[in-house]
């Protein structure tokens, strides 16, 4: 699944190529994706131009001169490719733009969506109201991550994939970011102390960061807008790199299953 990294780098992509763009057309190749499609969306974004493009959580937000948001989630497998030719029976939505500019939303699994929304009413949306702090945004700091911890039983790591608490530290970038942060991912959530707080609310903005400076992590389904693959696998430290001898020379990476996802992490450094 695209994780923040992935869709920031989307969304990049498309304020670069898009911004002050008209769209002259979308074909609209089914009904559905994991929702409903908005009814009559080819006609209602005709003609419409892109005046804003931001991110919240993993959802990528177009707003459009009419004030309404185009609100589009990539899914499990979902991707936004510019040009080229067709991508087969899994694109589901093409737009063209009044430059011949082509984005194609291409989603094998379905699981992705697009909603189109007063722009107004974004922050009480069903979609966004639950949201928990932005790991990029300047709200996010050590003692905003405790106490959005405070309580909580259940395990770190799960925690941190937790949308209510932090949006779009996924399984990825969780494990790497407590790997640098030396805390183990089994640690009880709200058991984590001022200064491991802090610790940890400046590797996952450390990690993240460079992640999107790579492009993204591409494992299975995800590419760049333009079609180039990201780098950040590369980077991993501790992901995917089960029984490899860990940085710090006391232990092997180990690999454990924690809400039905694979963790990774040093049991010799992580406390």
């Amino acid at each position: 699944m695209p994780e923040l990294p992935e869709v920031e780098t989307t969304m990049r992509a498309l304020e670069r190529r898009l911004d002050g763009a008209r769209i002259e057309r979308l074909v609209q190749h089914r009904a559905d994706l994991r929702f409903p499609l908005p009814a009559g969306l080819p006609e209602r974004l005709q003609g419409r131009r892109l005046i804003g493009f931001r991110r919240r959580a993993k959802y990528i937000l177009l707003d459009l001169d009419d004030g309404r948001t185009l609100v589009l989630h990539l899914g499990m497998s979902g991707r936004l490719v510019f040009d080229g030719a067709a991508l087969g029976p899994h694109e589901h939505l093409t737009f063209t733009f009044d430059d011949g500019t082509v984005l194609r939303f291409h989603d094998p699994r379905r699981f992705g969506m697009a909603e189109l929304l007063p722009t107004a009413e974004l922050a009480s949306h069903k979609w966004f109201r639950h949201l928990g702090l932005e790991p990029l945004g300047n709200a996010f700091s050590g003692p905003t991550l405790q106490a959005a911890l405070a309580g909580r039983t259940t395990a770190l790591k799960l925690a941190l994939m937790d949308q209510r608490l932090v949006v779009g530290v996924g399984n990825i970038y969780a494990s790497e970011s407590l790997f640098r942060a030396r805390l183990s991912p089994r640690r009880r959530a709200g058991w984590l102390q001022p200064r491991a707080a802090d610790r940890l609310a400046r590797a996952i903005r450390d990690v993240l960061s460079e992640a999107i400076e790579a492009g993204g992590s591409s494992l299975r389904d995800y590419v760049q807008a333009d079609g180039e693959l990201g780098n950040f696998q590369r980077q991993f430290r501790v992901y995917d790199r089960a029984d490899e001898p860990c940085s710090c020379g006391r232990a092997a990476i180990r690999r454990i299953v924690q809400g039905g996802r694979a963790t990774y992490y040093c049991p010799g450094c992580q406390r």
